[in-house]
């Protein structure tokens, strides 16, 4: 434990804010987890478990939760792990009560769809004393709640802060990987989520796994080309926050964006879809975001656009697939 961490909130207790905590309490860390619902922080505080979001996995002793955000304000760093679409929102309650200058690493993979944002931008719009950081890569929360081995990027432009986070919160079964480059941690995360629908829709279908590894592979093509054209580094691409996580998170049901492809393949509606779930899926607000961004750089990304049309209604499946398979042959860059 280093001597300038020993107090880490996290800010929002699904089930990966959960895991993050239990990470952090295993470090040896005091860890205090906000959540919105009073429920949840009941269930924390008294049974030791996340019975909402995160059932059947018991917590370290030494987590606590609150519903008060200025019981946030004198953490030593936060980890900010509500979904992107409400990072904003909950960055201006926050700034009411934060006074100092402390790191925060936002866990949550996205574009913010009102803005097209990147989140450190958000975040440093309407959080201005907080130190922006990513913390992304290949992980579930089951894994990491449970101890399983796990490892992910954190990414952080003033490298020495982030070596210095990266050593307070690994422990030996979640190994921090740190980087400098937040624009390529972010692209990995966020186009990562569109690209596992796409490969969902093709389990769906019942395309095997050869027609998958053909849609991770070029997929991470489209993602590499648009993550270099915003200004990320290829070898950040490359690595745990970009190859690793579409690896992951393409290749499992377990993904919230690959199980809602895979339904889509199978005939469901999103409404239908979305209806039945409590998670946020955030490839759906993503991709079309993603789709018009990457036409404005001159990006080619057929498949994420193709992803866009489907859950824009704009597109069904069988057609979309069509398109795809249609398309001209090329060189292989």
């Amino acid at each position: 434990m280093t001597k300038n961490v020993k107090k880490i909130g996290v800010m929002g207790a699904g089930a990966w804010g959960t895991a993050l905590a239990c990470v952090a309490a295993k470090a040896g860390h005091e860890t205090l987890i906000w959540a919105y619902e009073p429920e949840v922080v009941a269930a924390i505080n008294d049974t030791h478990e996340n019975s909402v979001f995160l059932k059947g996995v018991p917590l370290p002793d030494g987590i606590k939760a609150t519903n008060d955000m200025a019981d946030m304000a004198e953490m030593d760093a936060i980890l900010w792990v509500t979904p992107a679409q409400v990072v904003r929102h909950v960055g201006k309650a926050f700034s009411e009560f934060l006074k100092k200058r402390i790191p925060v690493l936002i866990c949550a993979k996205g574009i913010e769809a009102s803005s097209r944002m990147l989140l450190s931008d958000v975040l440093a719009e309407v959080l201005p004393m907080a130190q922006a950081g990513i913390l992304s890569g290949p992980s579930f929360a089951i894994d990491v709640a449970q101890g399983l081995p796990t490892a992910i990027t954190l990414a952080m432009e003033d490298a020495e802060i982030g070596q210095e986070l990266a050593q307070a919160l690994s422990i030996p079964t979640f190994r921090l990987y740190h980087s400098t480059d937040i624009i390529g941690a972010q692209i990995g995360g966020a186009v990562k989520n569109v690209l596992a629908i796409a490969t969902g829709i093709s389990d769906g279908k019942g395309f095997g796994d050869s027609a998958r590894a053909a849609l991770t592979t070029r997929g991470f093509a489209e993602l590499t080309r648009f993550g270099v054209a915003l200004g990320a580094k290829r070898e950040t691409l490359f690595g745990l926050s970009g190859l690793g996580d579409l690896t992951l998170t393409a290749n499992s049901a377990t993904s919230r964006n690959m199980s809602l492809g895979m339904a889509l393949g199978q005939g469901q509606t999103l409404q239908q879809i979305m209806d039945a779930r409590q998670s946020v899926s955030e490839g759906v607000h993503t991709a079309s975001i993603l789709a018009k961004w990457a036409k404005e750089l001159g990006v080619d990304m057929p498949i994420c656009q193709t992803v866009a049309d489907i859950v824009a209604g704009d597109l069904d499946v069988n057609a979309a697939i069509e398109n795809l398979l249609n398309r001209p042959l090329k060189k292989e860059e």
